[in-house]
């Protein structure tokens, strides 16, 4: 079906209010789920507000605040409290911009938390500071490293950030060949997953999504996406998060944040990186009908031609599950 904006924000609104979440924290969870229908990554849009709903449902609302419990002038460390991710990395998030734009540069490290979501959500938000951004964030033991049959790294994405005009330069991916949330999404919709991205609890490649849960989801590049993610899932470390986290919660995340003019005239490097796109994409193309892209272009003509529309496409089934939480 298709959905105005507006409905799903409303949509939203009412179900995060209902959960318990505080006014002040409805806007970093709504705008960040909504921007994920607008880039066209529905399984972490309205659907993953379903995830959410029953995961309070299972565990309540956290009882704690999230808190700053170690900061410098260039570094914090934030407590999630179990908290949701999108909440906790906005707190973050603001605090690597207050502190690189004093300071020129900072580091900042988030623990306890769950779905953190989109990285390019907040590397976009440090770009329009004219900050440089590296943001890493580790999950549950999903993924089987290279050569495994068994999860012991979450798909962990990672995600780089440069401000440019007419729009940053973000590269944001997870190190897994499928993310959590799609896996659950086909699940929940009754679909099977592609080859290649998922084993089963037998060690078998598999396409059941019920199957996929119970093993194992398949690493992106080889060994070398392999050992990305085991990179990041120490950097969550690094946050204070254990290293084998929970299946759904205990997340850590790091944020390194840089001014454009840390290591000299600021504006000067903004243009490099500038005109260092526009020589990527004059690159020749391969298919003529396909000209070359940067990181982050595709995401910005998806969501500028849906807003214009005013409506995305959603799940029928998705938004009868809200409706039926909202009316419970």
């Amino acid at each position: 079906m298709r959905i105005a904006i507006t409905e799903a924000t409303d949509i939203l609104t009412q179900v995060m209010r209902k959960l318990g979440h505080a006014e002040e924290d409805l806007h970093p969870i709504i705008d960040h789920l909504i921007d994920c229908e607008l880039r066209g990554l529905s399984y972490g849009g309205l659907a993953r507000a379903v995830a959410i709903t029953e995961r309070v449902g299972r565990l309540g609302m956290p009882k704690e605040s999230i808190t700053v419990t170690h900061e410098t002038p260039v570094s914090a460390k934030v407590h999630g409290a179990d908290h949701i991710g999108y909440i906790v990395g906005q707190r973050a998030t603001d605090i690597a911009i207050e502190k690189a734009n004093t300071t020129g540069l900072a580091a900042v490290a988030l623990d306890n938390t769950y779905y953190t979501g989109m990285l390019s959500y907040f590397a976009e938000q440090m770009a329009a500071h004219n900050l440089v951004s590296m943001i890493a964030s580790n999950a549950g033991p999903w993924v089987a490293p290279h050569g495994s049959a068994e999860g012991r790294f979450g798909t962990n994405p990672i995600c780089f950030g440069f401000p440019a005009d007419p729009h940053p330069i973000v590269w944001d991916i997870g190190t897994s060949n499928i993310m959590h949330a799609e896996v659950l999404l086909a699940r929940r919709l009754g679909q099977q997953l592609p080859e290649g991205r998922a084993i089963g609890p037998d060690g078998q490649p598999t396409t059941d999504p019920n199957a996929a849960l119970k093993g194992a989801f398949t690493a992106w590049g080889g060994h070398k996406g392999s050992g990305l993610g085991l990179m990041v899932q120490l950097l969550g470390v690094l946050a204070g998060s254990e290293g084998m986290t929970d299946d759904m919660g205990g997340f850590g995340m790091t944020i390194v944040a840089m001014k454009t003019n840390l290591f000299g005239d600021g504006d000067a490097t903004k243009r490099r990186f500038e005109e260092y796109a526009e020589a990527v994409r004059g690159a020749r193309p391969a298919d003529p009908n396909q000209p070359v892209r940067m990181p982050f272009d595709r995401s910005y003509q998806a969501r500028e031609a849906v807003r214009a529309s005013g409506g995305f496409e959603v799940n029928d089934e998705i938004v009868a599950k809200l409706q039926a939480f909202l009316a419970s």
